[in-house]
């Protein structure tokens, strides 16, 4: 039994690599990235596009692998698509911003690159994470191949600072955290996460702490000493104000509103009766807790996003206790947070009257689908990468059992529908390239977890900090 149990898994990653193969995009006769799906049924118009947050799992798992020259072509080319100047017109994309995609066109035998930073995206976002991304797969590329003149060149010194720049700017702004528009990440799609949602911190936090290293190397220090003032605030803000657990429930729970001045204890000034003390106190566990989506003036959103805890995890921008506290809830709430397809991007959904005001009455984030509450396969990587970075190997072997049973049969599906995620999406793509990479890198992390250090960090101590080259 044991060794048919074997042969399946074989069999299962075999194909899932043929898959990824064929997905890969090819410009000027070199790799540069994957397309979005392989989906020979539903043709959409991003089909031919290769997404840089979609293409970070394949990455990764590239760089494991030692296939290092699509990783780098990616990066060179991704780079080239960067504004250089800054445009008055506001229609153009500013300085420094990488594009959510690309694809490549021939026009008369000649192929060239097409960007695309929003414009013909839903609602017309324009990408906050690819920027963020693009620094964490720069930094991961360079650990992987030790090819650290790859990032000393001045095209990507100057890309990293252009990124940095915006977002370290100075903006009509008071706080540590990153300010943006609802739709700017993973979920593109109006979830009310507008202003500071946790999974952008998480990924700043992490590109921070890449940028940091990358331009140490070049001596540069005008830039760093921006970065170093802003990690430890940003990562204290983070464990104070976006920590939820029983201890600060009650905390809470007792806030006098309208306070003023240094004393005030309530600084963003929730309302208690706001927050649904009932349901949270029942489903809190004693010894877990989690980030909490969003913080803003009079908000705290206390959904659980999926991806903000877990890149927090990873990025050490959650202390060790609270990273323990984080997978003792989803041991505890295994059904909510990951049902029967590791896991669901958010708990829980926002249903009815809800519902029709975060979302506009989104037809495709009904709840329990889609971004409101469905179950997102490529997840499973970060689940089980934030697993093994805290010693919880039953959770990876847990989560990765109900992956393979499930994945390769229902074709690789980009989503799942259902309070439980037992339904493949009603509109989703099969054969989705970020759910058979991050199958495959969630694999390769449990075969050998030091492959962690690709896209983990230990804790941050300013006074101790390293200022040697060494990734």
């Amino acid at each position: 039994m044991e060794r048919e149990k074997l042969v399946i898994v074989d069999d299962l990653e075999k194909q899932a690599w043929e898959i990824l193969d064929k997905s890969i995009i090819y410009y000027q006769g070199r790799p540069v990235g994957t397309r979005t799906s392989c989906d020979q049924i539903k043709k959409d118009l991003e089909h031919d596009h290769c997404f840089i947050r979609d293409f970070v799992p394949s990455a990764l798992l590239f760089l494991i692998k030692g296939k290092y020259d699509i990783v780098r072509n990616f990066l060179e080319e991704t780079l080239k698509l960067q504004p250089k100047k800054n445009q008055l017109d506001a229609y153009i994309p500013g300085q420094g911003l990488i594009p959510a995609s690309f694809k490549v066109v021939s026009d008369n035998g000649q192929e060239y690159l097409e960007a695309d930073f929003g414009e013909h995206a839903i609602a017309r976002v324009t990408p906050v994470d690819s920027c963020l991304w693009w620094i964490i797969i720069l930094h991961a590329y360079v650990k992987a191949s030790k090819d650290i003149s790859f990032a000393l060149q001045p095209q990507f010194q100057q890309g990293i600072m252009l990124i940095m720049e915006i977002c370290l700017a100075t903006r009509f702004d008071m706080y540590p955290t990153l300010l943006v528009p609802d739709g700017a990440c993973m979920i593109y799609r109006r979830m009310g996460i507008y202003g500071y949602p946790l999974e952008i911190q998480s990924l700043f936090y992490a590109a921070l702490r890449c940028a940091r290293k990358l331009l140490i190397c070049a001596g540069d220090n005008k830039i760093v000493i921006g970065i170093d003032n802003r990690l430890p605030i940003l990562r204290d803000h983070i464990r104070r104000h976006y920590w939820i657990d029983m201890k600060r429930l009650n905390a809470i729970y007792r806030f006098k509103g309208e306070e003023y001045g240094q004393s005030a204890v309530n600084q963003f000034n929730i309302y208690p009766d706001s927050i649904r003390y009932a349901n949270l106190a029942i489903w809190l566990p004693k010894h877990g807790g989690y980030l909490a989506g969003n913080v803003g003036p009079s908000q705290l959103d206390t959904r659980f996003f999926a991806l903000g805890n877990m890149m927090a995890i990873l990025s050490c921008l959650t202390s060790e206790q609270q990273s323990q506290a984080i997978m003792n809830l989803i041991e505890e709430q295994w059904d909510d947070l990951v049902g029967e397809m590791p896991m669901k991007i958010c708990f829980p959904a926002v249903e009815k009257e809800e519902y029709r005001i975060f979302t506009g009455c989104d037809p495709r984030n009904i709840p329990w689908s889609y971004h409101n509450g469905g179950s997102w396969p490529v997840l499973l990587w970060f689940l089980i990468a934030a697993a093994e970075k805290t010693g919880r190997t039953d959770v990876s072997q847990r989560a990765w059992d109900i992956a393979q049973e499930r994945l390769s049969q229902n074709h690789w599906p980009e989503y799942y529908d259902g309070i439980r995620g037992v339904l493949v999406g009603k509109k989703a793509r099969r054969y989705q390239i970020w759910t058979i990479s991050g199958f495959l890198l969630a694999k390769e992390l449990m075969r050998n977890p030091s492959h962690l250090a690709l896209i983990s960090f230990a804790q941050f101590d300013l006074e101790n900090a390293s200022q040697s080259c060494e990734l």
